[in-house]
């Protein structure tokens, strides 16, 4: 009996010392969507288009090449950051950036059309698509002052 005991003393202090397979976390949507280089590029051809479609220039004439660089560098920050990536947002809270800018459900839904063409441009998934823009879809209430 004594030897019973200490075999399955045994095989189980040896069950529990054996490692247990790490189960490896879900990859963020900043990896699935390629990382720094990838929020970049999403920065860059959205802010391509918002520039360039006359119905945004009130929003963006006036601002020096300094300025509009630093523009992008925030939005780079705050989409790493809001898909799980290691940046830091130091920018200002979204209603505040936008307060005093007049931006209408029109303009709003011109910009998501364009965020959407540039995640097609770049041949960004179905589902990491529709989690950019259904957290995109969040900052809505902060941003559009005007219905």
């Amino acid at each position: 009996m004594k030897l019973v005991a200490g075999v399955a003393a045994v095989v189980l202090a040896l069950t529990l010392a054996a490692p247990v397979p790490a189960q490896q976390p879900a990859p963020t949507l900043y990896k699935r969507l390629g990382g720094y280089d990838a929020m970049a590029a999403v920065t860059d051809d959205f802010l391509r288009r918002l520039t360039s479609d006359p119905g945004f220039a009130r929003f963006f004439s006036g601002h020096s090449t300094d300025s509009l660089k630093k523009i992008r560098q925030l939005i780079v920050d705050q989409l790493c950051a809001a898909t799980g990536g290691p940046c830091v947002y130091i920018g200002r809270d979204m209603k505040t950036s936008h307060a005093g800018l007049g931006i209408t459900e029109k303009d709003w839904d011109a910009s998501v059309r364009h965020l959407t063409a540039t995640l097609d441009e770049l041949n960004v998934p179905a589902k990491e698509k529709t989690e950019v823009l259904t957290a995109i879809s969040g900052l809505k209430k902060d941003i559009v002052e005007k219905p």
